[in-house]
This record gives C-alpha cells, structure tokens and sequence, in this order.
C-alpha cells in the first residue's frame, strides 16, 4: 500500500504561489566524527556519486571508509567551521534570500525561495515541504552547480523525484540543468579576479580549480569536463588574457582510479618547480566556499605551491553573496519562470482576490450542492 503525502488541509481560493528551490550538496550537522559520519554515509552510498556494483561498494564504505575517515574529515572541518556554523550552508542561506529579494523586485505574483541540501540538513524534502506549506504549486529547482555532472546535479533530480513520488499532488516541475556559460555568471566570475588584480596586480598564472570526477564518467558521456573547460574560455575572454596564461585543473580526488586530468595538487607543484613566484587560483565550480576551497585550495595547495618554491599564492573567493553573482542567478531563475509569474507592473492583487474569493465561492456551492436535483441543500437545522 503506497502511503502518499496527503493535503487534507488544503482550502480553495488559495492564490498559488511559484516556489525556487535553491540547492548544493551539502554539509554535516557539526564538525565532529559522529555527525561526519552520518554525513558520509549518506554522500558516499549514492550510486551517483560511486558508481560501483552495491555488492561490492557497500563492504568497503562500512568496513573501511566510515571507520576512519569520518574522524579525519571532522579535523578539517573544524578548521573552516564558522560561530555561525558550516560556512557553505551560512551563505546559501544568504543566496537564497539576496535571490528572493531580487526576484521579488521584479516579479508581483507571490514566490518563495527555500534551501534544499543533497545530504545533510536541510534537506530537498525538507525544502520542498517548506514551499508546499506556502503553497507553491510550481516549483523551480536551481542547483546551484554552474557544470552539470551527473553526480552533482544528476544526483539532486533524483533525491527530487525520489521525495515527489512520496506527493499525492505533485506541484508542476521545472529544473535548470547548469549555467556554465551564462552573461551574468560569466561577468561575476571575471569581475571578482580583476578586484583582486586591481587590489595586488596580476599573477603569472590563473589557475581555474573544479570538482574532479572519474575519468570512467567522462567516458561515458559526462558533459562536465566540456562544461568547465567553456566556463573557464569564458572568463579568460572576458579579462582579455591569451591561452598561456591560465590553466584548467581539477581538484578533490577521491579512491584509486583514475580521475579527469591535470590533478590540481600535481599542477600546483609543478607550477611553482618550473619558476613560476605568483598564482592565483579560482573554483568557478563551487558557487560557495565550502572545505574543497578554504581547507583544500587555500591551505592544502597553497602549502604545496610554497614548498615547492612558490612566493606569491592567491585564492581568489567563490561568488558567494555577491551582488553580482545574486544578480547573475536571478537572471538564471527568471528565464526558466517565463510564463509561471507576473511581473510587479502587470499584477493585480486585486484582481487575483477577486479570483480566489469566487473560487471559494464556488468550492463552497459545490459543498452543499445535492448531486441528484442539481439544487442546492438546505442547512440542517
């Protein structure tokens, strides 16, 4: 017997609203091994994100995996950990109220936004049950992975169709699959290097850090690579610099197999070994700092590039809250909303009360209607 998610309290004459659901990874609920293990256990059974026979997978995460690595992972964490908590869910909270603000600026009919995690809290069910409960009947997802993979933004359709096949009224559906190459992103990406070039001049090399994936996924049709490979172009047009001086990596490898290449860590080295004293690095990929880039790019790699010989290591910050970068996913989001809002100079609040005042109207008609005669029932006394 199915057990759906009945809405036994839902009245007519309800305005419907739009809902956006602003989505990202994820983060542990603390910074210690327990609450790290929770997290990777999750994270690590999708078989999106490890693609291997279950049978095969499940032994090595459960025997080996979660019994140390949780305990490692909580270390870094705690390195990066804000008074206010996991820096990557503090400012996706703030992207997800500078992008209603925005969107509200421009648009009259009611709409909401919520944040919803892959893994860990707050969830995509949670975050979709948020805009049910303010009753957004269409709903926009916006993962917030300029690159499609299918282990990121493959990996959140599913948890979101997982959750909806729970709804008995599943709200109309729209998903952005990625906004690598969007003016908007584009132009962000590029402004925030020249502020840091105007503050300290340039660097020898720009360094384009993303999310590595398995060379295998590549291999089977992963448009990623391409993805970050234009986004990079993109910007390197935009600050008028030739193909010499950037370079594209990837970062944050994990288990045996071979992974897309060059590896970030082993390009860094290699950098700074053949004589290169300034590099400034950006991970287009990561809409928010998070540990791959505090822990990782601006401690890990800067560490190796410095010990390699390098004097001058730059890591220049994710988008984040930007205006600008708020601005770009605004834009993102309003061309996927065509035709599901009204722009602030065409509604009419009045208009639309009207509406819902005659819908009640005729909902309550319906109530006390006798279904033989057609006439309405008299009120029992």
């Amino acid at each position: 017997m199915n057990d759906y998610l009945n809405e036994t309290d839902f009245r007519h004459g309800e305005i419907p609203a739009v809902g956006v659901l602003v989505t990202n990874l994820g983060t542990p609920d603390e910074p210690t091994a327990a609450a790290l293990r929770i997290y990777l256990e999750e994270f690590l059974s999708d078989p999106r994100v490890i693609e291997l026979p279950r049978w095969k997978w499940l032994p090595i995460l459960y025997l080996f995996i979660l019994t140390r690595r949780p305990k490692e992972s909580a270390k870094l964490y705690q390195q990066v950990w804000t008074e206010e908590g996991s820096p990557l869910l503090v400012i996706s909270r703030k992207q997800a109220k500078g992008l209603e603000d925005r969107l509200r600026e421009q648009v009259g009919s009611p709409l909401h936004v919520a944040v919803g995690m892959r893994y860990g809290n707050p969830s995509i069910p949670s975050g979709l049950e948020e805009l049910r409960q303010k009753g957004c009947r269409r709903i926009l997802v916006l993962p917030l992975y300029p690159q499609y993979a299918a282990a990121t933004t493959g990996s959140t359709f599913d948890a979101l169709a997982a959750e909806l096949s729970r709804y008995r009224w599943v709200p109309e559906l729209r998903t952005v699959h990625n906004y690598h190459d969007d003016p908007g992103y584009i132009g962000a990406l590029a402004q925030s290097i020249r502020e840091v070039w105007q503050q300290g001049g340039e660097a020898e090399k720009l360094l384009f850090s993303f999310h590595g994936i398995p060379q295998r996924y590549f291999d089977g049709g992963d448009p990623y690579h391409c993805n970050c490979h234009k986004t990079a172009r993109r910007v390197a047009e935009e600050l008028g610099i030739g193909r010499d001086r950037y370079i594209v990596s990837f970062q944050s490898l994990f288990g045996k197999e071979e992974w897309i290449k060059p590896y970030t860590d082993v390009t860094v080295k290699a950098l700074a070994q053949a004589g290169v004293k300034s590099l400034d690095v950006i991970c287009p990929g990561f809409s928010a700092d998070c540990l791959e880039t505090l822990e990782e790019i601006d401690g890990e790699n800067r560490h190796y590039f410095e010990e390699a010989g390098g004097e001058q290591f730059r890591y220049i910050a994710a988008l984040n809250d930007r205006p600008d970068h708020l601005d770009a996913l605004s834009g993102v989001a309003l061309n996927h909303l065509q035709g599901w809002v009204v722009g602030k100079r065409d509604w009419d609040p009045s208009a639309a009360e009207e509406g819902a005042q005659e819908s009640r109207r005729q909902a309550e008609l319906v109530a006390h209607l006798d279904p033989l005669s057609g006439k309405t029932k008299e009120p029992s006394p």
